[in-house]
This record gives structure tokens, sequence and C-alpha cells, in this order.
């Protein structure tokens, strides 16, 4: 029996909602853990969909208390933890869980408040930070050597030029210090160019690769992967979906992987031995792409993939991060 609907106005409603719920199949009784809780959208649909509890993650601190209403409209099913979702194994603590939820990447939430510094379309402080602490992306964009801010940007950005883009950005700091989102939009067009309308704008790779820097974003991804591994119970489900290449490659392959899809199961493995039995039924092949209308209301969603897999009874994998074709640039930390 599902559970009553939740007593709120004109909730935020997360992208792909219909297919995350489907692959999720929330039960009455069961526990789940929405890793990216942002505005609520995928925990408030959980709980009016069954008679189940949701413990949901987020760093920012901002989501954590936008969500306070929500606890208190739960009547007790709703457990909110400020954290990162790589350490909800640590967070929830023994529970065993019947689905995950992840959705990976900026919130709109905050790429609309120009104050955290997400967009290159709104002028504000150069700072990308999830959790409002620790290095920004002024500390990156000021501080690091040219090689390695060519790294961030080839690699987590796939911006094909990347090299003189970071030229350009030190020849700009060396004027004067980049602290806001418009002087780093300045500085890349040093390199790029102005905008064109037919074009995706020059600034949008890099911004990416920044963000995926200041927060670590790819290792918190594959952490987070292989702990609901661990969390899940037999016939669990997790459900993840991402927005860029880089995340979807990861994804992908972690389940193809999990669901004994790749030779062997491991690179790691010669093709003549018979791989670990799979920890993953995959409920549908591929990706799952959102409908032409969620499109066309959300441009947001045009690019969005859902992956999902089942718990199987099998003991979780080791987590090798290259097997699933992790790829960061070395020494980029700072």
């Amino acid at each position: 029996m599902a559970a009553a609907p939740l007593n709120e106005t004109a909730p935020h409603v997360p992208v792909m909602l219909d297919e995350v719920l489907d692959a999720l199949a929330p039960a009455d009784g069961g526990v789940y853990v929405d890793g990216t809780f942002g505005a609520g959208g995928y925990t408030r649909a959980i709980l009016s969909a069954a008679n189940a509890r949701v413990i949901a993650i987020d760093r920012d601190p901002s989501a954590i208390s936008g969500g306070q209403a929500l606890v208190s409209s739960s009547a007790g099913r709703l457990t909110l933890c400020e954290g990162c979702f790589a350490d909800m194994e640590q967070i929830v603590g023994g529970v065993p869980i019947d689905g995950v939820v992840l959705d990976i990447g900026v919130s709109s939430m905050q790429i609309d408040e120009a104050a955290r510094g997400f967009s290159f379309m709104r002028d504000g402080p150069l700072d990308m930070r999830m959790a409002q602490s620790g290095p920004s992306a002024a500390d990156a964009v000021n501080m690091l050597p040219q090689e390695t801010l060519s790294n961030i940007i080839y690699v987590f950005g796939e911006e094909p030029k990347a090299r003189a883009i970071a030229r350009a950005i030190v020849a700009a700091r060396t004027e004067a210090p980049i602290t806001s989102t418009f002087g780093l939009v300045k500085a890349i067009e040093r390199a790029t160019g102005r905008p064109r309308p037919d074009r995706i704008h020059p600034a949008t790779r890099t911004f990416q690769a920044l963000r995926i820097h200041v927060n670590g974003e790819l290792d918190e991804l594959v952490e987070a992967l292989h702990a609901a591994e661990r969390m899940l119970v037999p016939g669990g489900r997790l459900a993840v979906v991402t927005f860029h290449s880089l995340e979807d490659r990861i994804v992908k392959r972690f389940f193809a992987s999990r669901a004994g899809k790749l030779p062997s199961g491991s690179r790691h493995l010669p093709d003549q031995v018979q791989g670990p039995e799979p920890s993953f039924a995959l409920p549908f092949k591929g990706h799952l792409g959102a409908t032409d209308e969620e499109a066309h209301r959300n441009p947001r969603a045009r690019s969005a993939k859902l992956r999902a897999g089942i718990r199987t009874a099998a003991p979780p994998m080791p987590p090798i991060a290259d097997e699933i074709g992790l790829s960061v640039p070395q020494g980029t930390r700072h």
C-alpha cells in the first residue's frame, strides 16, 4: 500500500522521475538511500510511493537546511544527513538497504545561485564547492601549474583546446587574480574566441572540468558504486542518473563488470579463467533516456542517462578503480 502523499506544494521534479521509480521499485517496509538529496525530489517520490524509509545524503549545507520541512512532514520516515555519498556505508551504519539512487553532477539549485559560482552564465565568486568548504575553483585557476590545469581541463572536460585555455588562464592571472565566473570566462575566450549561437559556449567544458576537480566527483562516484554494491541486500536496486560522458562511462563499465559482461569479469584475469559470480543483474539493456516530452520541458534532461542494476546474492567484487575505466590526471589535487 502506497504511503499518503506528503503535504507539500509545488515540489521539485527531478530528471527522469518515473523511470527512476520504476528502476527502484519502492516497497513497503524498505529502506532506501538517496545519495544526492538536492531539492529532495527523488526522496519525496519514494516516500509517497511506499510506506518506506529514506536515508538521504547531501554534502551541501544549503540542501540540508532546505530539506528540514520534508523531514518534519515525513512522520519519522526520512533521515537527512550531511556528507558525501561516497561515505554512505559509514553514514548508514550497517542498516540493510533495499535501494540506492544517485543523481550525479551539479544540481539546478546550485547552478541557479550565482554566489555558488557553478555557472558561466551568471557572474559571481569563482567557487564551485558543493560542500562550501575546502579549496575553491578560484584557488585552482590561480595556484595550479599550467600543465596541471591543462590536464584537468583535457581529462575532466574533454576539451580539445585545453592547452591553449590553460595558457590563457595563466596569462590572465599574472595580470590580476581570477576571482569571478565572468573573469574566468573572459580568460577562456582569449583562447577560444567569443561564443557562437550555433555551438556550445566555449567555457562549458572548462567549467565542468573545474567543478569535477574541485569536488573530486569521479573518485566519489567510484567509491559510491562500490559502497552500494556492499550495502544492498539481494534483490536490492541501484539506479544512477548521469549527465556527462565521463560519469556515464564509469557507471556503464561498473554495471558491465558486475553483471559479468566484460571479458573474464576483469581485465586483470586471463581469458581462460572464469570471473567472479555476477553481483548485479541488469533490468534493462544499456541505458534509458528522458522522453521527448520531458526533454522539451526540461533541457537538462536531454543528456540524462539512467542505468540500473539488481543486486544478486553473490559477494561484492573487489573495488578496482581502473577496472571501470577511471582515468584521472596525476598530480591534479591541491
